[in-house]
């Protein structure tokens, strides 16, 4: 009997299929539905890098180094950072009755 080669899986990277608007809206849409910080952070990470970091950082008013440092997994960035954040990348957060 032949055994099968295990499977190579790549990392998926979320920053790779947000071309556009549309899609990091959807994309922060369904992140924000998970009511997770951690998932939050990450998502706006991915964002960043689809956009640029530096071109984000400098828009945020933040180092490039700042701001990874701000989203990286186990980071508790301040109410400002992130919102700083969300506006450099063109994202507004709306408040919709549970």
């Amino acid at each position: 009997m032949k055994k099968n080669a295990p499977l190579k899986l790549i990392p998926f990277d979320a920053a790779k299929y947000l071309h556009d608007d549309a899609a990091i809206a959807e994309y922060m849409d369904a992140v924000l539905e998970a009511n997770e910080p951690a998932l939050l952070l990450l998502a706006l990470g991915d964002v960043a890098r689809a956009k640029g970091m530096a071109q984000v950082a400098k828009d945020a008013g933040l180092g490039r180094e700042s701001l990874y440092k701000a989203l990286a997994p186990g980071a508790k960035p301040r109410f400002e950072t992130v919102m700083k954040v969300a506006r450099a990348l063109g994202l507004k957060f709306t408040v919709h009755p549970a």
